[in-house]
Formats: structure tokens, C-alpha cells, sequence
């Protein structure tokens, strides 16, 4: 145990300013998400563009590709968020719940991305990457495929996909040797719990 602490303490004095920088706008974001405030995007997108660089250099090229995701979806959620009904004052789009149907549809659509990314790191780990781990890599950016779409969509079952994320993106990211990275994805853990709570409070009525 003691050396697990010792490799994280050691791994946070050998952090780098953009991956600082990067952990601090990823948490800032979080943060704005549970509140259901527009900010999340634009510090989100700090966020992501940074980790672009940060995961391709350690060969997380799955947590690159989601990393890429994040951006594009991101823009794509802060159009959504912001868009208001005719009163120019209500949101358009509400906090709800999955029926059985969107249930489904997002089982699926993890499942390709998982089978997508696990091939592809399959293969880059057999040709030019082999410190890739497909299977981690490929859960990881999969569930993060599946939280970043419904986020936008504010559906609350994106913080299950986003806790799963957490959960298999701390130790993915230790063995890597970002370890102030790792301590972050223990952060948003905690806040994706939170803010999964937060978010079924306010949730309406799932549509059938």
C-alpha cells in the first residue's frame, strides 16, 4: 500500500504543467455538468484538446480517439443546452430518465465501439503500439463513447456510463505513468456519483 502512495506522490512531482492544466479544467468541468451549467463545455474542450495530445504521446490511442469524441460532441452539446423554447428563457432540452427502448440503444452503441476500439488496439498493439492494453483501453473509451452521447442529450443514466469510465480509467492511466491523471479520474468518481444522484432528483418522466 505504502508503495502505491509512494508511486502516486512521485508520479504528481513529475507532472507535467499540460497534463496539470488539463486535470484541473476536467474536474472544473465535471463540476459544471452536475449543476447542469453550459460551462461544462468550454472547460471540457480545454480539457479534451489537451488529452488529444497527452494519450497519443502515451500510447492511449482509444482514450486519444475518445478525447477527439469529447471535442466534437462537446461543441455539439453546448448547442443543444443552449437552446431555448420561445419564451427565450426555458431550456429546450430537460434532465430525464432512459426508457427500455433508449436502454437498448445504448447497449448498443457501447457494444460496436467496444468491439471497434478493442480490434483496432488489437492490431496497433501487434504492429507499432505494444504498450497498448485493448481490452482496458477499449472499456474505457467505450463507456466514455457511451457517457459523452448521452450528456449531451441530459439523460441521467450518462453518469453510469461515466462512473464505469472513472472506474477502469484509474488504474489504465497509473500503469501509463500519469498518475495526477489517475488521482483525477478518483475525483470525478466521486463527482459522477454525485452528480448521478443530483441529476435523478431532477429527472422528468422518461418518455415511452
Amino acid at each position: 500500500m505504502f508503495s502505491v502512495l509512494q508511486s502516486i506522490y512521485n508520479g504528481i512531482l513529475q507532472t507535467g504543467w499540460l497534463e496539470a492544466i488539463a486535470v484541473i479544467a476536467g474536474v472544473v468541468s465535471v463540476w459544471y455538468s452536475r449543476k447542469e451549467n453550459v460551462l461544462v463545455f468550454p472547460t471540457g474542450l480545454i480539457n479534451t484538446t489537451l488529452y488529444i495530445y497527452l494519450s497519443y504521446k502515451g500510447n492511449l490511442f482509444g482514450e486519444a480517439s475518445v478525447n477527439l469524441y469529447y471535442t466534437l460532441m462537446s461543441v455539439y452539446g453546448w448547442y443543444l443546452w443552449t437552446r431555448k423554447k420561445e419564451d427565450h428563457q426555458t431550456p429546450v432540452l430537460q434532465i430525464t430518465s432512459s426508457n427500455q427502448k433508449e436502454w437498448i440503444q445504448q447497449l448498443l452503441f457501447f457494444g460496436v465501439f467496444y468491439l471497434v476500439i478493442f480490434i483496432s488496439l488489437s492490431f496497433a498493439k501487434k504492429a507499432f503500439a505494444p504498450e497498448a492494453i485493448p481490452w482496458a483501453d477499449a472499456f474505457a473509451s467505450a463507456t466514455a463513447y457511451t457517457g459523452m452521447w448521452l450528456m449531451a442529450k441530459k439523460k441521467v443514466e450518462s453518469w453510469i456510463w461515466w462512473i464505469l469510465t472513472n472506474i477502469a480509467s484509474i488504474p489504465l492511466y497509473f500503469v501509463k505513468g500519469y498518475a495526477f491523471t489517475s488521482v483525477q479520474f478518483l475525483i470525478l468518481l466521486l463527482l459522477a456519483i454525485a452528480g448521478f444522484q443530483s441529476w435523478r432528483k431532477k429527472a422528468k418522466t422518461p418518455t415511452l
